[in-house]
This record gives C-alpha cells, sequence and structure tokens, in this order.
C-alpha cells in the first residue's frame, strides 16, 4: 500500500521534485504499467552513446526529448557536420532520433542543416 502512495506522488509531481533516482522511476513505470520502462534522462544519454559510432560524428547538444505515440521517445539532437573557420559558419545536422520503450535506439533521420549563424526558422 505504501509502494502505490509513493508512486501516485512522483506522477503527479509530473517529474520534479520527488524523483531522486532513475531506480525507482523506473519501478514505478513497470507497476503502472502504461509508464515508460525508462526515463527521459536515461533515454539522453543512451542516445549520447549510441548514435555517435553511427554517424561518425559526436553529438554536440540535445536540443528536445519526448514520447512519442507508440510509448517511445523522440530525442533532436544537434551534430556538427562540418567544421570551419570561424566556428560561425560551421555546417551543424539536426536529427531525430527514435527510441523505444525499452531505452533501444530504433532509427535517426536528418530533420535539417544549417549554419551555426543561421536563425532558427522552426
Amino acid at each position: 500500500m505504501a509502494e502505490q502512495r509513493r508512486t501516485t506522488r512522483s506522477e503527479r509531481s509530473n517529474g520534479r521534485g520527488a524523483d531522486k533516482g532513475s531506480s525507482s522511476r523506473r519501478t514505478s513505470a513497470r507497476s503502472s504499467g502504461s509508464r515508460s520502462k525508462i526515463s527521459a534522462r536515461d533515454v539522453v544519454e543512451q542516445v549520447r552513446e549510441e548514435l555517435p559510432p553511427l554517424l561518425g560524428r559526436p553529438v554536440e547538444e540535445v536540443l528536445g526529448v519526448q514520447r512519442d505515440d507508440d510509448q517511445g521517445w523522440q530525442v533532436i539532437v544537434q551534430v556538427v557536420e562540418l567544421s570551419r573557420i570561424p566556428t560561425s559558419t560551421d555546417v551543424l545536422g539536426a536529427y531525430v532520433v527514435d527510441v523505444d520503450d525499452d531505452g533501444e535506439l530504433i532509427g535517426y533521420r536528418r530533420r535539417r542543416r544549417y549554419t551555426r549563424s543561421q536563425t532558427d526558422e522552426d
């Protein structure tokens, strides 16, 4: 009974304040059935680890992370595709990375390509 109260409190906090560690979030997620098995933080760490070897370039920034309709995750990352001097002329790529509910990277695609000095048009 006490475990259910903690889960409810954690769900109400919407991921803020009550979370002390990812292991407690995973336990709550498994018991509720409809929640993710992996947290957004864990998904981002997984993408930062697995995407660079596939692209041959490091992830420079994480631009966003959100749940998708299939109970997985989408992470948008920024990658330097071409380094130039000055760095304001670097060519960057924004990639959308799909991760399943178990934390496995299942696909990625480049959403846009732009120079570092270019203002955001989205």
